[in-house]
Order: structure tokens, then C-alpha cells, then sequence
């Protein structure tokens, strides 16, 4: 099940239909919608859906955004905050995005979980190896600090986006909806990947599941923190649906499949026709660029 998200192209429409529409005339039986849908869409999205022009795999959120958010911001409001008011902002339109998922027949949401309250090691980490210093003592102290920090910064963040997990966990089974919990790029985004083969240990329900990012995986693999294939052979069993992009060393992420350093072929075993495969691909590519990235990537994966 291959879709393509509205990531590409929501920014260039006014109107959601033709927006869909654009999308279907690519070749594409399903979109997901993602965190830069607007309000001002949202009507035409229903009208293409209960046209039966396309189907909505997943939605990302927020989606749609919140009132006064006009552009994409998966982060605007995190489930980390320490700012009790900030949570609840983040729980409440994560719960419009649910209805939202309802009314237009998708059954995933996908979720970011917010952040630690760290400096940007992340950003000096990718000049480094810009530099050509991966390899360097000053790169592997620089990436320990890192790591040492984020441990001992996690207490105090990660339970307040635990316990809004557990809280739409049961919004989402109620809804026979999944919760897509995205691995992230950067080393300050929970969850950290050590812990996602038994972080799922704790949802019974079945309700919240992996949702495996391959650009963001790879940039991890750049870093030096994942080996990529095995990363997501770990994750094989909680495997509910990926975002799909190619990286050029070592974060131009948002790629077309098979211009740039992923191995799809290496990937392929862990993927299910069953999974929705959402080519999630930057809003400047053409739409040459996006069949040819979708061509590729039937071409290893298959057409299902």
C-alpha cells in the first residue's frame, strides 16, 4: 500500500480537493495527510474523500493544524513540555487529529513525542561530520556528552509524554484507530531507539505501534548511533507504516527514493504489503521527481 503525503504539496492549494485530486492523478490510490494541512482545506479534503477520488492511509499530526498555525509544526505543541498547559494543548489537538482520522476513514495517526531540553548537539554533530571529523576524538566526546545528557535529562520530560500516550492510547482503541510512534532524527527527540523494542511492552492494546521513518533512521545511521537494517529488523514485529524518503549524506533528508544513501533493498524483508508506504518527499521536488522516486521504489520493493 503505497500513498504519498500531502507534505508535497499542501503549501501550493487553497482548495483540499484539487490538492487530492493532484495527488490521485500521479497514480497514487491513497495520500496521507500531514501536519501542514490547514483549516481552510479541510472541507475540500472531505469532499474528495466521500467522492471516492482517493483514500486517507494516515494522518499526521496535527492535523489539521490549530487555529493560528498556518504552516507545518508537528513540534508546536510537545508532549514533553514541562508546562502543564502546553501538555494539555498537545493532548486536546492531538484528539481533534483522531476525529479528524475518523471522519475521513484512516487508520493511523502518527506522532511525534517531543523533545529533552538539551543544546543543539544534533546540528554540531552533522557539521562535524560535514568537516570531515566523524572519525575524530572531538566528534566521539562530543557524541558521549550527548548521550550522557539526554540520560540523565529524561526523568524529569519523558513521563509527561508517557502518560499522555496511555491516555490516547485508549482514545485511539475506542476509535479502532493506531498510534504511530515516529523514530526521529535528531538526538534530543524521544524515543531514543535503544529503548523502542521494549517501549511497546508497555501498550497492550495493540493501539500504539512503531512507525518507522527511513530518511530519519539513515541520518541516525550517519551519526554513528544506529545501524539502520538491523535497527528496523528490531522493530519488525511493532511495524505499522513508514515514511519514505531517500537522505544525501549526511541529512539532506526528503529525497525521492533511490537518490541517496538508503539501501531499500536491505530494507525490503521487514516491510509487508499490508504496510502503508508513505513517500513523505519535500515540496520543491517535481513531479517528475515523484514518479521517479515511486517507479524506484516499486522497483525494490514491489507494486503492493
Amino acid at each position: 500500500m503505497y500513498a504519498l503525503s500531502t507534505c508535497w504539496n499542501s503549501r501550493r492549494h487553497t482548495d483540499g480537493e484539487p490538492m487530492l485530486e493532484e495527488i490521485r492523478e500521479l497514480g497514487f490510490e491513497y495520500a496521507e495527510l500531514s501536519h501542514g494541512v490547514r483549516l481552510s482545506l479541510v472541507e475540500g479534503i472531505m469532499k474528495a474523500v466521500d467522492a471516492g477520488i482517493i483514500r486517507i492511509t494516515s494522518l499526521h499530526n496535527f492535523c489539521p493544524l490549530p487555529v493560528g498555525i498556518t504552516r507545518a509544526a508537528p513540534n508546536v505543541y510537545q508532549f514533553t513540555s514541562p508546562d502543564p498547559r502546553e501538555r494539555e494543548r498537545a493532548y486536546r489537538h492531538t484528539i481533534q487529529t483522531l476525529d479528524f482520522a475518523q471522519r475521513v476513514g484512516a487508520k493511523a495517526v502518527v506522532l511525534h513525542l517531543g523533545s529533552l531540553e538539551l543544546p543543539d548537539y544534533t546540528e554540531r554533530l552533522i557539521r562535524m561530520i560535514e568537516a570531515g571529523m566523524k572519525d575524530s576524538p572531538r566528534y566521539q566526546r562530543l557524541l558521549y556528552e550527548a548521550e550522557e545528557r539526554r540520560e540523565a535529562r529524561r526523568p524529569r520530560q519523558e513521563p509527561y509524554a508517557l502518560e499522555i500516550l496511555h491516555r490516547l492510547e485508549e482514545e485511539a482503541a475506542r476509535r479502532g484507530l493506531v498510534l504511530g510512534v515516529e523514530n526521529r532524527e535528531t538526538v534530543e527527540e524521544i524515543p531514543f531507539e535503544a529503548d523502542l523494542p521494549f517501549f511497546f511492552l508497555d501498550f497492550p492494546s495493540g493501539a500504539v505501534r512503531y512507525w518507522h521513518d527511513v530518511g530519519h533512521a539513515q541520518i541516525k545511521q550517519h551519526l554513528g548511533l544506529i545501524d539502520h537494517v538491523l535497527h528496523l529488523e528490531s522493530m519488525a514485529e511493532h511495524l505499522a507504516g513508514c515514511h519514505v524518503h531517500d537522505v544525501e549524506f549526511p541529512d539532506g533528508d526528503h529525497r525521492p527514493p533511490g537518490r541517496g544513501t538508503v539501501d531499500f533493498a536491505a530494507l525490503k524483508p521487514f516491510i509487508k504489503p499490508e504496510h502503508p508506504k508513505v513517500l513523505e518527499l519535500h515540496p520543491k521536488l517535481s513531479k517528475e521527481e515523484v514518479l521517479e522516486g515511486f517507479q524506484f521504489l516499486r522497483s525494490v520493493w514491489g507494486e503492493e
